[in-house]
């Protein structure tokens, strides 16, 4: 489809991106169900969305494209979620006890969160109110909440007081995640106020982490958070190409894969 033909919708394909939007993330099996069609129509939609760069395909399904505004967070909190787990799971190997530890905002650093909860010896320091409640039951680790804007879509703190906070430590590990990758290895994001933070975190860390799914690859935000030279480790579940393989290279970060390359996204 190019680009300056106008785009016309069909109903049905109206419909599709507003469940996108509500739920992140769905099957073509599902969807074909759905509208009673079949998968074969679906996939047909499904292209001509994404030649419209109203979504991004991705194997078996669609993820809602955004440039400028993020997913909702339960929508969020459903893309990829078995990646996201192994990728929280294989961070988590990563990071020894007795350690001081920056968590920021995100649903795959949430993961994380979670497969260190029953840790000893940490000191955690986040803006993330979702990773504080996991983490603040076990005595063994000390939580600290930065100050600063609470933002009610997601539980994130966010602006200048929560970077404030983060500058007064220096910890081992930053664990840091992005809503975008760009083909130039910039990480970015849709909120400067969080993009404020995610920097204090970067700048005051010894080691950084970033921990992200492939459909991160595909999506587009408006605000820089750094540099892919800025990051030690990018643990993800697949890198979607060689050239952003060798970009990895060639900025010097350690590349860890959880799953297999995904086939064809037309399937």
């Amino acid at each position: 489809m190019r680009a300056d033909i106008p785009v016309v919708l069909s109903r049905r394909q109206q419909d599709i991106t507003k469940l996108l939007r509500e739920n992140g993330r769905l099957a073509v099996e599902d969807l074909a169900a759905r509208f009673a069609v079949t998968p074969q129509t679906i996939r047909r939609d499904l292209n001509e969305l994404a030649d419209a760069r109203v979504i991004t395909r991705v194997h078996g399904g669609a993820v809602i494209a955004s440039g400028v505004e993020n997913l909702a967070y339960d929508a969020r909190k459903q893309v990829a979620q078995n990646a996201k787990r192994l990728i929280g799971e294989a961070a988590a190997a990563l990071i020894p006890d007795n350690t001081s530890l920056f968590l920021n905002l995100g649903t795959t650093t949430e993961e994380v969160a979670r497969a260190v909860a029953g840790r000893t010896g940490l000191l955690v320091v986040t803006n993330n109110m979702n990773v504080a409640l996991e983490l603040y039951r076990n005595q063994a680790i000390q939580v600290i909440v930065a100050g600063g804007t609470l933002r009610p879509s997601d539980g994130g703190i966010v602006g200048r007081l929560a970077a404030d906070a983060f500058r007064q430590f220096k910890a081992d590990i930053a664990v840091i995640g992005t809503s975008a990758i760009d083909t130039d290895g910039a990480l970015l994001d849709y909120d400067v106020r969080e993009v404020q933070v995610s920097r204090a975190i970067i700048e005051n860390a010894r080691r950084v982490m970033l921990v992200t799914d492939s459909s991160k690859f595909t999506r587009r935000a408006p605000v820089r958070i750094a540099q892919l030279e800025e990051i030690d480790i990018l643990i993800t579940d697949r890198l979607p190409s060689p050239e952003l393989a060798a970009l990895c290279r060639n900025a010097g970060v350690e590349v860890i894969e959880t799953g297999p390359q995904e086939s064809d996204p037309s399937a």
